[in-house]
């Protein structure tokens, strides 16, 4: 009745790496997001809720705006050497966002943080699902696109209680130094398959490849 699911044949190697990197980003990010208010409110001075509000506003607004114009950009290249960098690119742009609230102390420095996560996410998400698109297991494309979100899901929902214990026993500053890690981190676990994706032409070259 039940058949084993052997994720070795379904998945493909490129897919994998993308999904891993993908739990890493977010999950990172799912660290801080539960706090975030807590934090504005508590340590940037002149803060207000409206000012929270705005915060989301500008992230949304700057990422939803921009991706647009990236996504031309991506479709008109052939390959996939600028999705990949581009990805990369996003993802060590959200790692320094992360780290430059450790800094922060007045509003428009926060205000400016966003901007750049928002950017940073701009070129992150088309890139990668571009690139996640063209490497889906034909037959299990649902199940890829599935395990990917449920896995982001569950990271996600796991970080939200870790980042509010960190954040009580070490302070604000641990939490957005952990974020920029797991930023940082996922970018290099990419980086393990950069010639499995792309050549000097910007041509996948393994498409093929579930080992």
């Amino acid at each position: 009745m039940f058949q084993k699911i052997n994720l070795d044949g379904w998945l493909n190697k490129i897919i994998r790496y993308l999904i891993i990197s993908d739990l890493l980003l977010w999950s990172g990010w799912g660290v801080i997001d539960p706090i975030f208010s807590i934090f504005v409110i508590e340590n940037i001075a002149g803060a207000t809720l409206i000012s929270v509000g705005l915060l989301a506003t500008i992230y949304w607004g700057v990422k939803s705006i921009a991706q647009i114009p990236i996504s031309i950009i991506l479709d008109k290249n052939k390959g996939e050497k600028d999705d990949f960098y581009m990805i990369i690119a996003g993802m060590l742009i959200a790692g320094v966002s992360a780290f430059s609230f450790v800094f922060a102390k007045e509003l428009w420095q926060v205000y400016l943080i966003q901007f750049f996560k928002g950017l940073g996410f701009a070129l992150y998400l088309p890139s990668w699902m571009a690139m996640f698109s063209r490497h889906l297991d034909k037959k299990h494309a649902a199940f890829d696109w599935a395990l990917n979100s449920s896995s982001v899901g569950i990271g996600i929902g796991l970080a939200g209680i870790i980042g509010g214990s960190i954040a009580s026993l070490f302070g604000f500053k641990s939490v957005f130094i952990a974020t920029s890690l797991f930023a940082i981190l996922s970018a290099i676990i990419l980086l393990f398959v950069r010639k499995s994706i792309i050549t000097k032409n910007g041509i996948e070259i393994k498409f093929h490849n579930h080992k």
